[in-house]
């Protein structure tokens, strides 16, 4: 039977409309729906006003409800973590996985890869961070994991065969052809953890770099007569960039600029999330040292931000408070514009007939209520 969900404030195209009804039907948004349309044939549900938004798609997920990919990288822990990350409001996301050796990478490839054939909610693939990396700006990588891709390393990073993936890399120690090579063989790619000069980024993009991951953090910085990976990450229209909105890893003003700077849908909101994200514990360990989360900040002994405790429904509402957003574009950083720079936005990313009915329900706190993948419920209890 078909779900027609009624009452509630709508994300449209244009905005949030509140005279809509949502009609899903077989896993996908059949109609959308006057609020006096007759849905005789449908199960209604009352969403007693809260708002109804596109589902949030998350592209860089190190962990959460007590698992880290590259601990136990297995398909019981790419679902464990989806299930946690769901109770944010994140329906689709790319479990990550931090600069490991070969051997590492190949079992969670296959992990993701059998998580995806089992159906597993919400998974769309993998973001391999790293391990192309450069030493100067590895944040809590393993330097010595770090080596330059060759024919075996880009054939294994593009091994997934049933969904995305995303590689984060430093242009200035990949080649060129690699980065080629890469795109050619359908690698997504991103500028990330680099000391590029504003000419190599340049470079890096040129090759087929569309991206760059945590912008500002991990690469190098703007300034007068070096504008670095920043100003060539802010200059390029066409460039998308992630962004960690929790008021550590980057300044609101730092962020400001770049919405001011950027093309409007050029900013994507990501968590670079570790463990303790839907879990009752603080710590994990990564590389065999333990990591713990002080005051929602996660550093590593060394002091280097280690990934982040932030989930999606919070960094939404951080950028309406610390960025002065209107909700629906916060949604939409969290949503809409993740779906576009992953190439999926025909089917995810909006409130839209034909549309996957990957959705979430938000309250008036912008709390998660509930959340829908493939028309399939799922409540929070309050």
């Amino acid at each position: 039977m078909a779900t027609a969900l009624r009452n509630a404030r709508v994300l449209l195209a244009d905005g949030f409309d509140d005279d809509s009804v949502v009609l899903v039907d077989g896993g996908r948004i059949a109609a959308v729906l006057p609020g006096d349309a007759a849905v005789a044939d449908a199960e209604v549900v009352d969403l007693d006003g809260g708002w109804l938004v596109p589902g949030f798609i998350d592209v860089q997920v190190n962990g959460g409800g007590g698992a880290l990919l590259n601990n136990t990288p297995t398909v019981d822990a790419v679902r464990t973590i989806a299930r946690a990350h769901r109770r944010f409001g994140t329906t689709g996301l790319l479990p990550t996985l931090i600069s490991d050796d070969r051997d590492t990478m190949r079992v969670a490839i296959d992990a993701v890869r059998d998580a995806i054939a089992q159906g597993v909610p919400g998974v769309l693939g993998i973001h391999l961070e790293g391990p192309y990396l450069a030493p100067s700006r590895k944040g809590t990588h393993d330097a010595g994991k770090f080596r330059v891709p060759d024919a075996d390393d880009i054939a294994l990073a593009t091994s997934l065969d049933n969904g995305l993936t995303l590689v984060t890399l430093a242009p200035e120690r990949v080649p060129e052809r690699a980065i080629r090579a890469l795109v050619a063989r359908g690698a997504i790619v991103n500028a990330g953890h680099t000391a590029a000069s504003y000419e190599q980024a340049r470079a890096g993009i040129e090759a087929g770099i569309t991206g760059f991951t945590h912008l500002y953090n991990a690469m190098s910085p703007l300034q007068g007569r070096e504008p670095g990976a920043v100003g060539a990450a802010l200059e390029d229209r066409d460039a998308w960039c992630g962004v960690i909105v929790d008021g550590v890893h980057v300044h609101p003003a730092s962020l400001r600029v770049a919405l001011a700077a950027k093309p409007r849908g050029k900013l994507l909101l990501v968590t670079d999330a570790m463990p303790m994200v839907g879990a009752d514990t603080p710590d994990f360990v990564l590389y065999g040292e333990t990591i713990a989360a002080v005051d929602g900040v996660v550093r590593n002994a060394a002091g280097a931000l280690a990934g982040s405790a932030l989930d999606m429904a919070s960094a939404v509402r951080n950028s309406v408070a610390m960025l002065g957003l209107p909700l629906d574009e916060a949604v939409r950083m969290a949503s809409t514009y993740p779906a576009e720079f992953l190439g999926i936005d025909d089917a995810r990313g909006r409130i839209a007939a034909g549309h996957r009915a990957d959705l979430v329900l938000l309250d008036a706190a912008l709390q998660v209520r509930a959340t829908w993948i493939g028309g399939e419920p799922e409540w929070r209890q309050r």
